[in-house]
């Protein structure tokens, strides 16, 4: 199986909510560009994440809205920050690292919200026959070989494998390049 690589940044995502308190009360995020899963995509808007050490400008949100808000910082962010976020899963946020995300109109100050990602791939559920959720598989990309790798399966995906940009610089992998599904 061929799966086209997509490479992410630190990023966020937020609730309804916190997008009022952040940007104004009803505000609308607009679309930058839309991403490699349906319906998803990278806004105009940007934040600032703050730390009791650092802060860092110009951090993307994802939208649209979601159920809950979500930090995705890079395994380099954590000395910066002087945080240390879980390498997880999506939406597994018990424990998570607090941080606060500062917009034009306001700023809050997030509980167990920020994480790194882990590298996995997003599949179809009529193209998942042989896989099951979370279930961890090995890529090869090149003459790289990536471990720790997780299905996520949902009627709504695109087949993609995501990694973010600390993963891809270290081991030469761009954007758009394709991982093969290494059998044992």
């Amino acid at each position: 199986m061929q799966i086209k690589i997509g490479v992410s940044n630190r990023h966020v995502h937020l609730t309804r909510e916190d997008v009022d308190i952040l940007f104004g009360k009803n505000y609308e995020l607009t679309v930058r560009n839309y991403l490699d899963q349906p319906g998803q995509f990278a806004t105009e808007e940007t934040v600032t994440l703050k730390s009791q050490t650092n802060t860092k400008e110009f951090v993307r949100i994802v939208g649209p809205v979601r159920e809950y808000t979500q930090v995705e910082v890079l395994e380099t962010d954590k000395e910066y920050f002087g945080i240390n976020p879980p390498t997880r899963n999506s939406g597994d946020l018990k424990g998570a690292e607090d941080i606060t995300i500062m917009g034009p109109k306001g700023e809050i100050h997030k509980k167990n919200t920020c994480i790194i990602a882990n590298r996995h791939i997003h599949i179809n559920t009529r193209e998942a026959s042989n896989f099951h959720e979370d279930e961890i598989v090995k890529v090869k990309v090149g003459s790289t070989v990536l471990d720790s790798v997780h299905i996520k399966i949902s009627d709504n995906f695109a087949l993609a494998l995501h990694i973010n940009k600390d993963d891809a610089e270290k081991n030469n992998i761009k954007n758009g390049d394709i991982a093969i599904l290494k059998e044992d």
